[in-house]
């Protein structure tokens, strides 16, 4: 039924059909999940852990089974990047060792291939744990069947995540081709600002890379300026991208990436082969003068105005100097665009959610140099509020148990100072 389902997402993917690919490989994953629970409980294996790697257009998959108390306690792949050159026992010689660094091993250890330094990990896994431990690679029998069994999941894993590479390598084409970038573009820079009314507002970056979202590389900008005019979109956006692109041409200076090596394929670069800009011609016009002022002429720039009513399907695409246009409505190229677009949007409504309420979680009483936590807890106790406590008289500060009269001062003081 997998291998099936496999086949029929592999077509889809070949087709550009990502919707479906998606959810057939949704079903792929449950499948493994259900049946990597339900296939093996072994009969004389009380406790192990089972690494099996699989190798395959130069990446690696190990999946890692856990067993205890006879039963598949669950499993979990992991795709560690290695030399391209390194030999699959090499990738799980160093994965193994790692991975217990910081947990304990169990009693048994089970491996798909020879590793090299066997016999000193087993020693150094013993002297950490209660018992001995040891390490085996099986040949035959149940505990072969069960490194099998992994094997087979760290196939067809990789299988997966091979056809979603390939998958997303075809989209930064269309991008390539859809811009007119010389290249597939290994990193996309893609902006958003957020606020409401002009407060907390917040400008967010999303990265998109060569396996598709980077999100160590998002980054979030309070805006800072007090010059800007309340809801001044045009005005964050000028202040984001100074921000961005003029600290990242001092720490990493464009002519400087471009003349290093090339980096490995699945690596993202510090400056973007694309930026996309939320909005049309007037943040375009932004964006391409704040570039020009930091002499980045060279960076492609593309602001995506969405439709009417912000149908999606209808965006416009402007360009510096160039016609405006739009792409087809089921274009995958534009599917994938609206999907950068949507993440940029959903990131940046995050973090202005989240500022809002820090700032409104914020007490007026915090601010007081000299009332501490307990005095705090006093006014709030014998007020109700601090909106209550900012409305008080001296006097009737003055008399509250543990606010001497120097404190009670320093509070109407406080509250009337800012008033006034």
């Amino acid at each position: 039924m997998r291998e099936k389902l496999a086949v029929e997402m592999m077509e889809a993917s070949e087709a550009l059909e990502f919707e479906q690919a998606a959810k057939l490989r949704d079903r792929i994953g449950f499948l493994a999940h259900v049946q990597a629970n339900q296939d093996i409980n072994p009969a004389n294996v009380e406790e192990a852990d089972v690494f099996a790697i699989h190798a395959d257009a130069g990446q690696f998959c190990i999946e890692v089974f856990f067993f205890r108390t006879y039963q598949n306690w669950g499993n979990k792949a992991y795709f560690p990047r290695a030399d391209k050159a390194l030999e699959p026992g090499e990738v799980l010689d160093a994965f193994v060792a790692q991975f217990y660094a910081e947990r304990p091993a169990p009693r048994l250890v089970m491996l798909s291939e020879e590793i090299e330094n066997r016999a000193l990990l087993a020693d150094a896994l013993s002297a950490r744990a209660v018992g001995k431990v040891e390490i085996l690679v099986p040949k035959r029998g149940e505990k072969a069947d069960m490194v099998a069994h992994a094997l087979t999941n760290a196939r067809e894993a990789l299988g997966r995540r091979l056809a979603e590479t390939a998958g997303h390598a075809r989209l930064l084409e269309g991008v390539a081709a859809a811009f007119s970038l010389p290249a597939s573009p290994r990193r996309i820079d893609v902006f958003d600002n957020s606020h409401i009314s002009g407060t907390n507002a917040v400008g967010g970056m999303i990265v998109s890379g060569p396996r598709g979202f980077s999100k160590p590389h998002y980054r979030t900008f309070n805006i800072q300026s007090t010059e800007i005019t309340p809801g001044d979109d045009y005005g964050m956006m000028r202040e984001v991208l100074t921000r961005r692109y003029g600290r990242l041409a001092k720490e990493c200076p464009r002519s400087l990436e471009t003349s290093a090596p090339e980096a490995s394929g699945d690596s993202v670069p510090e400056w973007p082969d694309l930026v996309l800009i939320d909005g049309g011609k007037g943040q375009l016009e932004v964006a391409r003068e704040v570039f020009e002022s930091l002499g980045l002429v060279d960076v492609p720039l593309v602001g995506v105005a969405k439709g009417p009513d912000r149908d999606a399907g209808r965006e416009t695409f402007y360009r510096p100097g160039l016609a405006p246009f739009k792409l087809p409505p089921r274009d995958p190229t534009l599917y994938f665009i609206q999907r950068l677009r949507d993440e940029a949007h959903r990131f940046a409504i995050g973090t202005h959610r989240a500022k809002r309420k820090r700032e409104m979680g914020k007490n007026p009483l915090d601010e007081i140099a000299g009332v501490g936590p307990a005095r705090k807890r006093a006014l709030l106790l014998a007020f109700g509020s601090a909106k209550a406590v900012s409305r008080a008289s001296y006097g009737d500060l003055a008399k509250v148990p543990g606010i001497n009269a120097a404190t009670a001062k320093l509070v109407y003081d406080f509250f009337h100072d800012k008033a006034g």
